[in-house]
C-alpha cells in the first residue's frame, strides 16, 4: 500500500501540544480503517528548530489521507505519495 508525508508547519507547538497531534492522527486513522477506509498512521518526525513535522501514513490514496487530518482537524500545508526505506 502506498505511504504518504502529511508535510505541518507548527510554529510555537509546545510537547503536550505534539503529542495531541499524533493522538488525533491515530484515532482518526483508526476510525476510518473500522468504517471499511484503510489508513494507517505510521509516525511522526518533527524539526523544533524550523517547526517542521511530517507524519506518515500508509493508504490507498491521499485523498484518505487529507480527509483523516482534515476530520482530525490537523494542519497540513501538503499530502504527497512517499517511499520510507526503512532498512
Amino acid at each position: 500500500m502506498p505511504i504518504y508525508v502529511a508535510f505541518r508547519h507548527l510554529p510555537g507547538i509546545t510537547p503536550d501540544e505534539l503529542a495531541a497531534v499524533q493522538h488525533a492522527a491515530i484515532q482518526m486513522s483508526e476510525r476510518y480503517t473500522a468504517q471499511g477506509r484503510p489508513v494507517r498512521y505510521i509516525r511522526t518526525v518533527f524539526v523544533p528548530s524550523e517547526s517542521h513535522c511530517i507524519s506518515l501514513f500508509e493508504a490507498e490514496t491521499g485523498a484518505l489521507v487529507r480527509d483523516v487530518n482534515e476530520a482530525a482537524q490537523l494542519p497540513f500545508t501538503r499530502i504527497v505519495e512517499a517511499l520510507d526505506l526503512v532498512p
